[in-house]
């Protein structure tokens, strides 16, 4: 007999820890090879990890709600074979995917409950100086303050962007680059004079709870999209816009291909790539949506990376992201949003597909609704969201004159920032998709 090690797998190139969200397996339990293990949640995605080998679970070395580095033994498995496979991560793997990390890929980590260092591994002693701030920091963002020169009394001033306020991963990277390009830095043991925004959650009305009422405590998922919803509000100044499409040509196109296609490539077509597809195309036309806003600084994307926000079976939302959109066919598209949507309601996606997206649609009329006013999702400037396709009576311009006719119609709604983007230029970008919808040909090949 012998024991394996089961490591916390790596999850992305910039993904450095996950929280054990829970245990599907208790000590003695016995566990097959690739069956599911534990739950683990970095920042959005949630996934399972399954044990490369059989055998009996000996002893879980992480509780559920603490957070573990990537390379990190999560648990002790008695098997019978001696030999590791080969798809365990070596140390010096997981060393040389933090050596390698990019400043600006780097995506915010999850702030653990509770602090539980890596075992049969001591802290730097360049980390000991922050062991009495007033706030709790993970081993990631003390390792980076130590590296980096960031004295405690710096680290105290970096606001958090994590739960109960607390620095993220993130949030020390862009206090990091904001120190190296010379912007303000916050000075060591002072105080500086700012005007802070105000604070999630800072103001609670009082509440009456009755003895027939029932409380639900948020999950983790639901904690992020609130303080994230609240924070782009915060954030960027919204305006909506609005515009009525005729794709009466589109609705009848994919009736008359869909059986065909699904046959033919085992894909149903859905409106979805359609939309992301006349997204793309408009975003070349008008780049400066495709951006996001640092301070000042206007960041102009090069690559076209398209959101598509999908619901949970849980009532949780995910923005799963297509990347380099524009560069893909119809085939591909569908192909794509089939896949990613699949995945993300089986909680099967991987961190970096959730992440570096620069334009985000939104499918409200999916749940029957034609319009809204969607928020943006930050750092992005723009977001798109689709009404329900309805028939309704239309005039039709034709060269015997104006009829009325039965047409298929539906509203899109674009949220902007107007600090970067104004009704002119938001206006004109949200009729251009418009314009592609409607210019669709009823015998395009696919």
């Amino acid at each position: 007999m012998a024991q394996f090690e089961l490591l916390l797998p790596r999850m992305g190139e910039s993904v450095a820890e996950a929280t054990i969200v829970k245990w599907l397996k208790q000590p003695g339990d016995r566990i097959e090879a690739d069956e599911p293990i534990l739950e683990i949640a970095t920042d959005k995605v949630d996934s399972d990890v399954p044990s490369p080998v059989s055998g009996t679970l000996l002893k879980q070395l992480f509780s559920e709600e603490q957070v573990a580095q990537v390379g990190d033994v999560i648990a002790l498995i008695e098997t019978e074979d001696v030999a590791e496979p080969e798809t365990t991560i070596t140390e010096q793997e997981v060393a040389e995917e933090n050596v390698t990390e990019e400043l600006l890929s780097a995506i915010p980590g999850i702030s653990p409950a509770e602090e539980l260092p890596s075992l049969g591994a001591s802290q730097p002693s360049a980390q000991a100086g922050f062991k009495n701030t007033s706030r709790f920091y993970s081993p990631l963002v003390k390792s980076i303050a130590a590296e980096e020169g960031i004295s405690p009394e710096q680290l105290e001033q970096i606001p958090g962007t994590g739960i109960d306020g607390r620095v993220t991963k993130q949030d020390i990277l862009d206090f990091v680059q904001k120190q190296r390009s010379g912007a303000a830095i916050v000075p060591e043991n002072t105080n500086p004079v700012t005007h802070p925004e105000p604070e999630p959650h800072s103001y609670r009305p009082a509440t009456s709870v009755s003895g027939t009422d029932e409380i639900i405590e948020m999950d983790r998922m639901r904690k992020l999209i609130a303080d994230h919803m609240v924070a782009s509000k915060q954030i960027a100044p919204h305006v909506t816009s609005f515009v009525e499409a005729d794709v009466t040509n589109i609705v009848k196109w994919r009736e008359r291909i869909k059986g065909e296609f699904e046959k033919r490539e085992g894909e149903k077509i859905t409106f979805t790539p359609i939309f992301i597809e006349a997204a793309a195309r408009a975003i070349r036309d008008f780049p400066m949506v495709n951006i996001s806003l640092d301070g000042t600084r206007i960041i102009k994307k090069k690559s076209i990376n398209i959101g598509m926000a999908t619901a949970l079976p849980s009532g949780n939302l995910i923005v799963p992201v297509i990347k380099s959109a524009d560069q893909f066919n119809l085939v591909g598209l569908t192909k794509a949003v089939n896949d990613l949507a699949n995945r993300a309601r089986a909680n099967k996606l991987q961190p970096d597909e959730v992440k570096d997206g620069t334009f985000t649609i939104t499918n409200i009329g999916s749940f029957g609704n034609i319009m809204g006013t969607p928020i943006i999702n930050q750092p992005q400037v723009a977001i798109l969201a689709i009404g329900s396709i309805i028939k309704k009576p239309a005039v039709i311009e034709t060269q015997y004159g104006d009829v009325i006719g039965i047409r298929h119609m539906m509203f899109l709604s674009l949220s902007y920032d107007h600090r970067i983007v104004d009704g002119a230029l938001g206006g004109m970008f949200l009729r251009k998709i418009a314009d592609y919808l409607e210019a669709w040909d009823v015998d395009r090949k696919i």
